[in-house]
């Protein structure tokens, strides 16, 4: 059954668009018809009234967009004007009125007049091509290959192989540095390597999302997969938040922004990660141990509100302070109490001897 259409936008993005003709709509259904048949077409999606001032004759339809509507239409030679909600059917064997001092790099009549309609009336034009049997999205003045669902399947489940590795590194540092972190032997090496995976894992999550949005229905099982995957993500991110340098200026959010903003070959430089946490990045000149805040180590024990654990860290600064405070001091904490301060003890303790035991098997 087709998808219900979405509340169309005050501004269009190519988003939008890859969302209306993603698996599971009407309009994907009749494009694949229009496709299965070798026809071409040229569909256009936007307010009708601003539409007709760059068209002109055709046939009024005014009726609701069907699949099988829409495919006997394409048989016609021109234009198909949707609604802007992509519901209805307002015109067919419409002419486009392209500008030609509009600069185009199309070599097909098609195309061309549908990129110069996109970027005159600020609207959506898909046009279909008979001979390749492709379809390409024109928004304002961006333009879009869509690939078959095979194709974006292949590239979908390859780009989730990878990310599964990436994950597994990333969770084999995770883990040296929670030994680390109890032993009170961290370095800013330590840090910049799980910092520098967690970015890796993150950028590489968020080159899925695209084939995900065009595979709508069809992409429904990968989705489910990356966002199991990028679930322990959450505590990596921790990471950030236990060690940037507030001393430095820097603040948790200013650090995040300042990783994401870094460019693919800076990201492989551990100095680069060393100054966007505030450290400088002269890696050399660091020749002493950090100290974790505690945030992530104190998330894992599953037992802590986040009010709490924001309590705990202002009030005793380090994860070393918290496990040395005696449970008199816990206690002193809005929301700890005895019976809870002892359970936070007892988990730090636990997690300790768990992660002791799982480096002995290495």
């Amino acid at each position: 059954m087709a998808k219900s259409p979405r509340k169309p936008p005050t501004k269009w993005s190519m988003k939008d668009a890859i969302v209306m003709v993603s698996p599971g709509t009407a309009l994907r259904e009749a494009i694949s018809l229009i496709i299965q048949s070798r026809l071409g077409a040229l569909i256009c999606i936007g307010p009708p009234k601003r539409l007709s001032q760059f068209s002109e004759q055709g046939v009024e339809i005014d009726a609701p967009l069907t699949p099988q509507l829409l495919y006997e239409l394409a048989k016609m030679d021109g234009a198909i004007v949707l609604s802007t909600d992509c519901t209805r059917i307002m015109y067919a064997n419409r002419f486009l009125v392209a500008d030609s001092s509009i600069p185009s790099n199309e070599t097909g009549t098609r195309h061309r007049a549908a990129e110069r309609t996109a970027r005159k009336a600020k609207c959506i034009v898909i046009a279909v091509s008979e001979r390749r049997s492709s379809v390409t999205l024109y928004v304002n003045d961006k333009r879009h290959v869509m690939d078959s669902i095979s194709t974006l399947l292949n590239k979908a489940s390859q780009a989730i192989q990878t990310l599964e590795k990436y994950i597994s590194v990333l969770d084999t540092a995770i883990t040296d540095l929670s030994t680390r972190e109890f032993e009170d032997m961290v370095t800013i090496f330590d840090v910049c390597k799980v910092v520098q995976r967690y970015e890796m894992v993150v950028r590489i999550g968020k080159e899925i999302e695209p084939f995900v949005l065009e595979l709508g229905d069809e992409g429904r099982l990968i989705n489910m997969q990356l966002q199991e995957l990028l679930n322990p993500i959450e505590e990596a991110k921790l990471v950030v938040r236990d060690y940037y340098q507030a001393r430095s200026g820097v603040d948790y959010d200013g650090a995040l922004a300042r990783l994401s903003e870094l460019s693919q070959t800076d990201l492989l430089d551990l100095s680069h990660i060393s100054s966007a946490l505030g450290y400088g990045t002269n890696l050399k000149s660091i020749d002493t141990y950090l100290s974790s805040r505690g945030y992530r180590i104190l998330a894992q024990t599953r037992r802590l509100t986040p009010p709490i654990i924001e309590g705990l860290v202002d009030k005793f600064g380090t994860l070393q302070q918290i496990m040395r405070a005696p449970k008199e001091e816990l206690v002193e904490l809005e929301g700890v109490g005895e019976v809870l301060a002892e359970r936070v003890r007892l988990s730090l303790n636990s997690l300790r001897n768990q992660l002791a035991l799982d480096r002995s098997r290495r």
